[in-house]
């Protein structure tokens, strides 16, 4: 069956169902598309914080300021989808007090509200925190639920006229004079979609579906684990209050915490070793902040694979130091027209990367469209049962919030 369609949208994570809603609330005609269930990429396998920015505000200013425009944006317009926890950064007496200055002067220059509190304070609050805890900043960071975000914007797109197509993986791209113009999926049969413009919102994938249309995209896929772990009493999230290392982050759920993570290269992001010392050193690390995590047996833990870009970037010292920024790549500069591509982020930032692109897109097309997905709430946003109905729907695979979910 061939259809026809303005954009192809390819991947249904956070970022793509971000832009085929971007794009329908514009007015332009949009498919997507998605190899499983949306979300079961690296969005659902997530340790799911909605940054405030405070995580990169020594380190990366453009980030950190990016961080705390959207965690505001998500919070408004997401509702439900979002546990507004707030969050500590913890300092323990092991830990660098220069950096705590520098972490807390970054917040106050980037607007990112920031309140100290001494360790007593800081016990009173969350009794489950370590005796060696001597201060800690106290940041608007959130819980987000992955599944009911990508649910609910997924809806978002389909009622402003998207065609939303889980479990329909993308076979092939079809070029003509150097332009690509259609794309097989594998959906009820199998299907032919011809696009004015594809957009390749495939993440950790992104490279293997440019190379069906020739291009090279160099991604460096780096994997990480989150162990969960029931019965544990913490309501904010903790981040230890140090330069970024395996095991500084306690996220908590609804009957557990998830602890995370690391950064270890890949090279697929399909298949690869999961180690269970990695997880044992996830709950070892985490302990030092919660001590009632020590020894503990893990109730799950799950592996994510994230979507890092990393051209003439070789030369850094390990898969940390590649930009957790993102990239938009307007492949006619590769020598094949009609395909961008969308590629690093977060998850916190996801809503201002699909307005990149559908500003991009836009303007490819000729088409006049202004975004408005900040301000219009998701469908849903404040009645859970049907955000988890649309999740029943849309949703087969995101363990960051299969507790929830269950």
């Amino acid at each position: 069956m061939d259809r026809g369609t303005d954009v192809l949208v390819v991947g249904g994570g956070a970022t793509g169902v971000g832009v085929a809603r971007d794009l329908a609330m514009r007015g332009i005609d949009v498919t997507l598309c998605e190899r499983g269930g949306l979300g079961s990429g690296t969005t659902g396998r997530s340790h799911g914080v909605l940054h405030s920015g405070a995580r990169y505000a020594e380190s990366d200013a453009e980030g950190a300021r990016e961080c705390i425009a959207e965690n505001r944006i998500v919070k408004r317009i997401a509702g439900a989808c979002v546990r507004d926890s707030g969050g500590y950064f913890i300092a323990l007496e092991a830990d660098n007090p220069d950096y705590f200055e520098a972490k807390l002067n970054g917040c106050r220059e980037l607007g990112i509200p920031a309140e100290t509190m001494s360790g007593t304070a800081a016990r009173e609050a969350v009794p489950a925190l370590a005796e060696d805890v001597e201060r800690v900043i106290r940041v608007p960071d959130a819980v987000v639920y992955p599944s009911r975000l990508v649910a609910a914007t997924a809806e978002s797109a389909r009622q402003h006229g998207a065609r939303v197509l889980p479990n329909a993986p993308v076979t092939d791209l079809h070029t003509e004079n150097g332009r690509v113009v259609s794309a097989a999926i594998d959906h009820n049969g199998g299907e032919m979609i011809r696009a004015e413009h594809v957009v390749n919102a495939a993440g950790a994938w992104a490279g293997r579906l440019a190379e069906k249309a020739g291009i090279e995209l160099s991604m460096q896929p780096t994997k990480g684990v989150m162990v969960a772990v029931e019965d544990i009493a913490v309501k904010p999230v903790l981040n230890r209050c140090r330069s970024p290392a395996d095991g500084d982050l306690v996220v908590p759920h609804e009957d557990e915490v998830v602890l995370g993570t690391t950064s270890v290269a890949v090279d697929d992001p399909d298949e690869y070793p999961t180690e269970t010392e990695a997880v044992d050193r996830m709950v070892a690390e985490c302990a030092a902040m919660v001590p009632d995590l020590a020894d503990r047996e893990p109730n799950r833990s799950y592996w994510g694979v994230r979507p890092l870009y990393a051209p003439d970037e070789t030369d850094r010292d390990g898969a940390r130091s590649i930009s957790r920024g993102f990239f938009l790549l307007d492949h006619a500069d590769d020598g094949v027209a009609g395909i961008s591509s969308i590629v690093g982020g977060k998850l916190t930032t996801h809503r201002r990367m699909a307005e990149a692109v559908a500003d991009h897109v836009c303007e490819t097309l000729g088409v006049d469209g202004t975004c408005r997905t900040a301000d219009e709430p998701l469908p849903g946003y404040d009645d859970s049962a049907k955000l988890d109905d649309l999740v029943g729907e849309f949703v087969t695979d995101s363990p960051a919030d299969s507790d929830l979910r269950a």
